[in-house]
């Protein structure tokens, strides 16, 4: 070894773990959790809108009255009754028994984020490509990074995924001789940018992907928190080969409970139960069970409207606030649900350097850098609107325009920003570029 460094164990890791890096937002965690800072940061559900009480009673007679099965182990695929609950709550979005859902084929997981993991460790091998949105979700990043595999960003629009785009991502990688696995996508309110794929291209994406032999992973936590009419049907409404549906309860009922599930190929689903058991041995059945009676004897579907009420409420606090004080040259997406709001800034300025002066300010976010394999994405930022009341959404947008507005002045001084003529948003514009960013 030369060099110094301050771990010991430095050259003991295996080398999947050299490029292992701490995502962008659990960097900011610490900072943003303090009560003086205005979190736009994280995607923390309103957890305070659920009837905390009766929750309450229930996980407390989980306990009490069924403790010696819910705190026993389970089966690695999760219980069947959680599994057939999973099913009712699928058939919502239009994925039924008539295209092929069965809690047969459902996994549960640990989160949304074991589901991914699982879906990386059954299929990526060291050197191949995952094509993704760009900007996609950081935590698959992290999945994919840890299994070594290549991500290649494939370009949005306000209409989501450019099915051009995906052609041409997929021709090029093959006659470079590299190795596609599969398409990584969240369709619905996607993370980060709240844009949603649109009917006609969510056709042309799956035959796309048909034609060149590619599996889609189709995660879709956000797709029952829509403030806008219907959502499109989700992939694997439409195509039951080659699909995998991974969603979570994250979002919809509570993230600290860690469950989700996979809905996948027949085929596949034992090896992905071996290679659960191998991670977890089996998924906690407490959690199984609190989501089980949450969703048999609660009514959940309508704690789903309060959520898109309120939820819909803060995402026009931020637009209104963004559209009164953001300055010149700053674009936004107008999401129709979900949790997130993607801002690209006026030419010249940069999300993550501009962060520490965020931060002085009491103010945080999260830099558009986090949601790239590449590093790029410094001209945009993810702003959460689910979490903070909406005096505090515009509170935080004052602050954050403040910085903005105080590096656009220091930036005349010390060096020309670019033109950023046109580049104003408004709340219902059409502002994001190619790779919205």
């Amino acid at each position: 070894m030369t060099g110094t460094t301050l771990d010991d164990y430095t050259d003991r890791y295996a080398r999947r773990v050299r490029g292992m890096t701490a995502s962008e937002i659990r960097a900011l965690f610490a900072v943003a959790s303090r009560p003086e800072v205005v979190s736009l940061a994280g995607g923390a559900p309103y957890i305070a809108a659920l009837p905390l009480d009766a929750v309450g009673e229930m996980l407390g007679r989980l306990g009490s009255e069924h403790g010696v099965t819910t705190l026993q182990y389970g089966i690695g695929q999760g219980t069947l009754e959680l599994r057939e609950r999973i099913c009712e709550v699928m058939s919502l979005s239009g994925i039924d028994a008539a295209c092929g859902a069965s809690p047969e084929d459902v996994v549960v997981t640990v989160g949304g984020q074991q589901a991914l993991d699982l879906v990386a460790r059954l299929f990526l091998d060291p050197g191949d490509v995952v094509l993704a949105e760009g900007p996609t979700y950081v935590g698959a990043l992290g999945v994919f990074q840890a299994a070594q595999a290549q991500v290649v960003h494939v370009p949005m629009d306000a209409d989501g995924l450019i099915p051009e785009a995906l052609e041409t991502a997929i021709a090029d990688l093959a006659r470079a001789g590299q190795r596609v696995k599969f398409l990584y996508t969240i369709p619905t309110y996607q993370n980060p940018t709240g844009v949603t794929l649109s009917e006609e291209r969510r056709e042309r994406v799956l035959d796309i992907c048909e034609r060149a032999g590619l599996l889609v992973v189709e995660d879709d936590p956000y797709g029952q928190l829509g403030f806008e009419g219907e959502a499109p049907a989700p992939l694997r409404a439409r195509r039951r080969d080659g699909v995998f549906y991974l969603s979570t309860f994250s979002k919809t009922f509570a993230p600290g409970l860690r469950v989700g599930w996979i809905l996948a190929p027949h085929a596949v689903r034992d090896k992905l139960v071996i290679a659960s058991e191998a991670q977890i041995l089996c998924p906690s059945g407490y959690a199984q069970a609190a989501v089980a009676t949450y969703l048999g004897t609660m009514p959940w579907r309508q704690q789903l409207k309060v959520y898109r009420e309120v939820y819909r409420e803060r995402r026009d606090a931020l637009l209104d606030a963004m559209a009164d004080l953001m300055p010149e040259g700053t674009g936004w997406t107008t999401p129709a649900g979900g949790l997130f709001v993607w801002a690209t800034l006026p030419d010249g300025l940069d999300s993550k350097a501009m962060m520490p002066r965020a931060v002085a300010a009491r103010v945080a976010y999260v830099p558009g850098t986090g949601f790239y394999a590449d590093g790029t994405g410094t001209g945009a930022m993810r702003l959460n609107f689910s979490f903070p009341p909406p005096e505090r959404i515009r509170e935080g947008v004052r602050r954050l325009a403040g910085v903005m507005e105080q590096e656009i002045a220091m930036r005349r001084v010390f060096g020309a920003v670019g033109g950023a003529a046109g580049r104003r948003g408004r709340a219902g514009s059409d502002v994001p570029g190619p790779d919205l960013a």
